[in-house]
Parts: structure tokens; C-alpha cells; sequence
């Protein structure tokens, strides 16, 4: 695997960011945005104080592979994300940004999460236990845990620089960012979920669900972010699915199931981890990125 030096915040290099959220950190170049993906976890909302090595730039790298996958197809905000090309103060760290940057242009964001689920799961399932439906979506009577739906469903969420994002309908949503931005959001989210679910479903993979930003540049839709990584995501391994139980995942939720079996109330402080539970996380991502992009992740040196 690809030697990075773990970087927990850019404060240690001595930089200083206009914004730092539970994994990225972002600096204001005036017409543009640097991010800088840290190698932070973060479950139910709470930072944990042990980093996952090399997390940061997976989730970078990842994104960029699905850019590449999609090429043309998709307006994206990305400008640059070689280290080597940073302006100073940035340049001069460029080692240790080295695959976990991204120069972005900046965008009049839509404040809410585009949420595509495929599988009834997470959230979603509890939901359904209480209500029979999903974010205003009346589903069928006696689905089971991770049951895939007759059809993806758009459900979207709040969009909370702070604390949870919120299930909301879609005609919440459509009072946040309006009727019109609503419908194309929705679209291009359902798009992109059907491409990369058979994408990854060629690969062995499922995407039970996926969530993306959008955000508007010169006028037009535009996605921003990250996109479908372990993190934004829920993936599966095809060959070990079964439907009425938790899966075996390959994604973030490696680290909610573990501090799901500790006493603990899901509050700040977090409680220390097990190193092997970081190193299950890490390897999930990893083991994601060079079944979904061989070439991609070999040229990145992972």
C-alpha cells in the first residue's frame, strides 16, 4: 500500500482554515476553494480523537476516480488536484497534501444532501419500521433489512454545517433550494446513482445508497464534494449479501457497528479504538478502491 504520512489537521503544518468540518478543511483563494481531506473519522456525529491513516487521501482519490469514470457526463467543480500546482503557503507542503487536495471552483451551494437509497437500510429502515414509508415514499408492506426496493427513491436531507442532517420530503426540500433546482437535483442524483450502481455491480459490488451536493457555477448544476465514497456511501459486497440482516459493509459503517457494542452515549468525548477497528476501516476503503478502480488506484500507488 501507498506510504502517506497521516495528517490530522492542517493546523499542524501551520496553516490556518477559513472552515474546518468533520473531515475536510477548507481554505478561501478568492475565486476558488482549496479542500484538504484529513484523515479524521467521524460517527454519529462526533469526531473521534483517533485518525484513520491514509483516510484522507482515499476518500480524495476515490472521488477523483469516479470523475474520471464519469468524464464529460458530469459537471463537476473540480479545477486541480495536484499539490505540485498549489499556490504558497501550500506549495511548500505539498509532500504531505500530496493526494489530498482538491482545487475547486467555487459554487452557490444547494443546502440540502441529495440522498439516493437502492436498499432499505440505516435510517431509512427505521423509518419504514415506524411509518411504512421513507422520506414521504409509501414502500410495501413487510420489506425486510436491506431489502432492495422495487425502485431508488430521492431522499433528501437537511444540510447541517453542524450536528445531524434531517430526513426531510421532498417538498421540504423543494422550500429550501425551490420547485425548478429541486427537479434537476433529483434527476441527476437518480442518474448518477443508477450509473455507478451498475458500475459497481459489474464489479461485485452494491451501492445500497449514496448521497450527493450540488451547488450552482456560471448558472449551471453542478456536483461539489465528495462523490460516492466510502464515507457518502454504503457498499456491499455482492457475494456475502443476504437479505434481513446487517451486511457485511465496506464503508464507514465498519466503524458505527463497532461503537455500537461499547458503552458509550454517542456524545463527545469519544471512546478510544481498537487500532485493529481502524485498520478494518482503512482496509474497507481500500479493498472499495481497487475492486472498483484497478488501473486508477495501481497509478495512485495504492
Amino acid at each position: 500500500m501507498h506510504t502517506i504520512v497521516p495528517l490530522i489537521s492542517t493546523e499542524e503544518l501551520g496553516l490556518s482554515p477559513d472552515f474546518k468540518g468533520k473531515v475536510r478543511e477548507i481554505f478561501d483563494l478568492g475565486d476558488r476553494l482549496l479542500l484538504v481531506a484529513t484523515d479524521r473519522i467521524s460517527a454519529f456525529d462526533v469526531v473521534m480523537d483517533d485518525p484513520v491513516p491514509a483516510r484522507g487521501a482515499l476518500l480524495t482519490q476515490m472521488t477523483l476516480a469516479w470523475y474520471e469514470y464519469f468524464g464529460d457526463r458530469l459537471r463537476h467543480h473540480l479545477v486541480s488536484s495536484d499539490a505540485h500546482e498549489l499556490p504558497e503557503p501550500f506549495l511548500a507542503h505539498a509532500d504531505r497534501l500530496h493526494q489530498r487536495v482538491m482545487l475547486v471552483r467555487k459554487a452557490e451551494r444547494y443546502d440540502i444532501e441529495a440522498v439516493v437509497r437502492g436498499y432499505l437500510a440505516g435510517n431509512g429502515y427505521k423509518d419504514y419500521l415506524a411509518t411504512g414509508a421513507v422520506c414521504g415514499h409509501k414502500l410495501p408492506a413487510g420489506m425486510q433489512l436491506c431489502e432492495i426496493l422495487p425502485q431508488p427513491i430521492f431522499t433528501p436531507t437537511t444540510k447541517a454545517d453542524e450536528g445531524h442532517d434531517e430526513n426531510i420530503d421532498e417538498k421540504h426540500a423543494a422550500a429550501i433550494i425551490g420547485e425548478a433546482a429541486l427537479g434537476a437535483v433529483r434527476d441527476q442524483a437518480h442518474w448518477l446513482y443508477a450509473q455507478a450502481r451498475d458500475y459497481a455491480a459489474s464489479r461485485g459490488i452494491l451501492i445500497a445508497d449514496t448521497k450527493f451536493e450540488f451547488g450552482r457555477v456560471d448558472g449551471e448544476l453542478t456536483l461539489i464534494d465528495e462523490c460516492l465514497t466510502p464515507d457518502s456511501s454504503r457498499y456491499w459486497d455482492a457475494e456475502t449479501y443476504e437479505v434481513g440482516r446487517e451486511q457485511d459493509s465496506l464503508d464507514k459503517q465498519i466503524l458505527r457497528n463497532y461503537l455500537s457494542t461499547l458503552d458509550w452515549n454517542k456524545a463527545y468525548p469519544a471512546p478510544q479504538l481498537d487500532p485493529a477497528v481502524l485498520e478494518r476501516v482503512r482496509d474497507g476503503y481500500v479493498t472499495i478502491f481497487k475492486r472498483l478502480f484497478p488501473e486508477f488506484a495501481e497509478s495512485r500507488g495504492w
